[in-house]
């Protein structure tokens, strides 16, 4: 098998170093001064012994960033084996191969079309080749080359940020870390000082300072103050080639902020204030508002607000408000003019948040007087308690005093009061109160048993200013008197079996008493004397205000009495004493042999949800009333419709005669003519009935118009006959009405009213024809014309 050997030229931190067998050229930082040739050489490759070196090459260098207007050589390669009878043909790949590196395939020179970047690319790997031009077969193995591209300075610093933030507490030490800075440089690092940065300062002295090599900023001025200045901008600069003349440089700002620090106590701009209140200032009110001054912010400018001394030290009161950091003071007690109307107070200011490194500049705190001086108003009229309490017995006469409330005016004037109940607190206006000195008198009777407590409100206002009024509450309680008497606690209404023995207890009784009783009711229990010797039953007083009811004999007949009344007297140990009388009822009634109830005349006793016998006959006798009215009102309607309704033949009235007819409907219309019977000579001849179709039409038969002077009742005879004549008449009954009084009157007008405007007297006598209805104004009106002619 054949053997190939190869040279590999490396370099390591940009110096060459010298392969195991041939010396290497001399890396220089130009062009080389002679030409690098890469020398090939080749054996058999069917020769299995090792052979001398057939062939050697170097490592080629360029400059990065070349100018030149002509390609850049890089070197040559050259073969053993070329006679220089151009047989052989070399032949270049790898990195940039035919673009960025081109080959004579002739001579074996080597360029560089473009314009290389080492940052972009350092180092090119490259494939040699000799083949003979004529076969085509490789003449050498294809061995590697390096082409590595030397670094300028072409690159600045850059910085990691554009601009850096950063802040320190303000009075800090020289020294004090602030903040790093830190820029890179693309050149390389191994090769010259092309990527060797320091850090200069260029805009913050004489405040900070920077390390040139770590870039660290630091404070270089002892105790900066926030208050003076907060904010400052360092421009810090990175220069390469380690900051020698000709290097490159790139620059960044750094913008540096001092935080607050509780350096600054509090002060006050002023050593008094002075506020004006007035006396009617409600209580937690604000006087006023105070400030003391902090340079410092946010938690090292909060102050505590304090009055610490002062003649008005429990009538005031000082807080702090959070947002503007002012001292509210307030109102604590009630102010008084004409009490006090100057105070003195001593307020203090402390920082609540003190740092102990600064106490050495004086106490956090600081003070100030506050003069209030308190102004005089119109106050109403003050009563002498806040509420009153007074005690009446129920039985005090009308008009009497019960009790008397005083006010007065607090101001100087102390101008006179006058006092009024009000009365939506006294609606039925029991009591009443002396306008001028405030007594109270009852005006209406009082009863405890009704009302035990009144309340009321009493006004008291200046008589010159009723504006200016107060009220107070007087609670008014009414004692009891001893003037109700004991009654029973229930109705009592009990039974006797007929077989009742002597001495049995039939019935316990009990009392009460509307009236109040400090040591307890102490009540007894007796007959009245009209029953103590007569009674057929006995009471015993058991002294714990009970009283039992007992036979007095055996056994009692129902029949003969059936109920009996038991008059008891009940009275009470009070003064004065009060005793009441009151009844028991007591049935007899039929029991068995245990003595339980099986009847009795007393109906209430078994069936207490039941009606008496009493009620029962009172319902009954309503029942029986109700009917007898019912049927007598039937009868007299019965009565009413038989009247006959022409009481008289000579009774010539106009009548309304039912024939139980319900006409035609609405197409009825000519059953008749109204018009007729007011105008009887306003005749349509022509019109026919529409009703009913007659099977052979007669034309209506007309009779000629009555005179004006035709009396009604021929008027009516005469239509009565037209329509009994009539075959188109309708075959039923019908209501035909006429209203036709005649067109005229013989006796014209029979009216008084005119009377008056005749000179003459008139004459009456012709009502004497006229029958015997209008007989009576004949008499009426005669006598009348006697009277005037005597």
């Amino acid at each position: 098998m054949r053997t190939y050997h190869c040279f590999w030229l490396l370099f390591w931190a940009g110096q060459p170093h010298q392969s195991f067998l041939t010396p290497l050229s001399k890396r220089t930082s130009g062009f080389p001064e002679k030409e690098k040739v890469l020398v090939l050489s080749g054996n058999s490759r069917q020769d299995l012994h090792r052979s001398k070196r057939s062939w050697m090459w170097n490592q080629f260098f360029l400059l990065e960033e070349y100018t030149g207007t002509d390609y850049q050589y890089v070197g040559k390669l050259h073969s053993d084996q070329d006679k220089g009878d151009g047989s052989l043909k070399y032949i270049l790949s790898g990195d940039g191969a035919g673009d960025l590196f081109i080959i004579n395939e002739n001579t074996g020179d080597i360029q560089a079309t473009k314009r290389l970047d080492r940052e972009e690319k350092p180092v090119y790997i490259l494939r040699a080749q000799a083949i003979n031009r004529r076969t085509g077969r490789p003449v050498e193995p294809e061995s590697e080359f390096i082409i590595k591209i030397h670094d300028i300075n072409d690159n600045e610093p850059t910085f990691t940020k554009d601009v850096y933030n950063a802040s320190i507490p303000e009075m800090s030490d020289v020294g004090t870390f602030v903040v790093q800075v830190t820029a890179t440089d693309a050149d390389d690092p191994t090769y010259g000082n092309s990527a060797k940065v320091v850090y200069s300062i260029l805009q913050g002295q004489p405040y900070f300072s920077v390390e040139s090599e770590t870039g660290i900023i630091k404070t270089a001025l002892l105790n900066m103050d926030r208050e003076n200045r907060e904010q400052y901008q360092v421009v810090i600069q990175a220069k390469d080639m380690g900051g020698q003349m000709g290097g490159l440089s790139g620059t960044t700002t750094v913008n540096i902020t001092l935080t607050d620090v509780n350096d600054n106590p509090p002060r006050f701009p002023q050593s008094t204030y002075q506020f004006r209140a007035p006396e009617s200032t409600p209580l937690d009110s604000p006087v006023g508002r105070i400030k003391a001054n902090d340079a410092d912010v946010d938690e090292n400018a909060e102050i505590e607000y304090s009055i610490t001394e002062g003649d008005g030290y429990d009538m005031f009161g000082i807080t702090t408000d959070k947002d503007t950091q002012e001292g509210i003071i307030t109102v604590k007690k009630a102010l008084d003019f004409e009490s006090k109307n100057l105070y003195i107070l001593k307020v203090e200011a402390t920082n609540t948040h003190v740092d102990p490194r600064f106490l050495y500049l004086g106490p956090f705190k600081d003070s100030a007087t506050v003069r209030i001086q308190v102004e005089d108003v119109d106050e109403p009229p003050m009563f002498s308690r806040p509420a009153y309490i007074m005690e009446v017995k129920e039985d005090v006469p009308l008009n009497s005093v019960i009790g008397t409330v005083t006010a007065q005016d607090p101001d100087a004037a102390k101008n006179p009061v006058k006092y009024s109940v009000d009365r939506h607190t006294d609606m039925d206006r029991v009591f009443n109160i002396n306008s001028g000195n405030g007594s109270i008198f009852t005006s209406k009777p009082l009863d405890r048993e009704t009302l035990l407590w009144h309340n009321i409100t009493v006004i008291a206002a200046e008589i010159n200013n009723p504006k200016q009024s107060s009220r107070v509450p007087v609670f008014i309680k009414v004692l009891d008197v001893n003037d109700n008497a004991p009654e029973f606690a229930m109705f009592y209404e009990t039974f006797v079996c007929e077989n009742a023995k002597a001495e049995q207890l039939i019935q316990t009784l009990s009392a009460v008493d509307k009236d109040d009783s400090y040591n307890g009711h102490q009540f007894s229990f007796s007959l009245a004397p009209e029953a103590a010797s007569s009674s057929n039953f006995t009471l015993q007083d058991n002294r714990d205000n009970t009283a039992g009811i007992f036979t007095r004999k055996t056994r009692y007949n129902r029949h003969e009495t059936s109920t009996y009344f038991l008059p008891v007297v009940i009275s009470d140990n009070d003064y004065p004493i009060q005793s009441s009388t009151e009844t028991v009822t007591i049935r007899v009634c039929a029991c068995d042999h245990r003595g339980k109830m099986l009847s009795c005349n007393a109906e209430a006793l078994i069936h207490p949800t039941g009606l008496s016998t009493g009620a029962l006959i009172a319902i009954l006798l309503c029942i029986i009333i109700l009917l007898v009215t019912v049927v007598l009102f039937a009868a007299l309607r019965r009565q009413r419709k038989k009247e006959p309704l022409i009481i008289s033949k000579e009774d010539i009235r106009d009548n309304i005669v039912s024939y139980n007819d319900e006409g035609g409907g609405e197409e009825d219309t000519q059953a008749f003519d109204i018009g007729t019977l007011r105008n009887p000579e306003a005749i349509d001849d022509n019109k026919l009935r529409r009703d009913i179709v007659p099977e052979t039409l007669f034309l209506p038969r007309r009779t000629a118009a009555a005179r004006d002077n035709t009396d009604v009742r021929d008027f009516i005879n005469q239509r009565l006959k037209e329509n009994d004549t009539d075959p188109t008449a309708p075959p039923y009954d019908s209501l035909a009405t006429y209203a036709y009084e005649g067109n005229g009157s013989v006796a014209e007008s029979l009216s008084s009213l005119e009377s008056v405007t005749t000179d003459g007297d008139q004459d009456y006598d012709y009502l004497s024809d006229w029958g015997p209805r209008f007989k009576k104004l004949a008499d009426m009106y005669g006598s009348m014309d006697s009277d005037k002619d005597s």
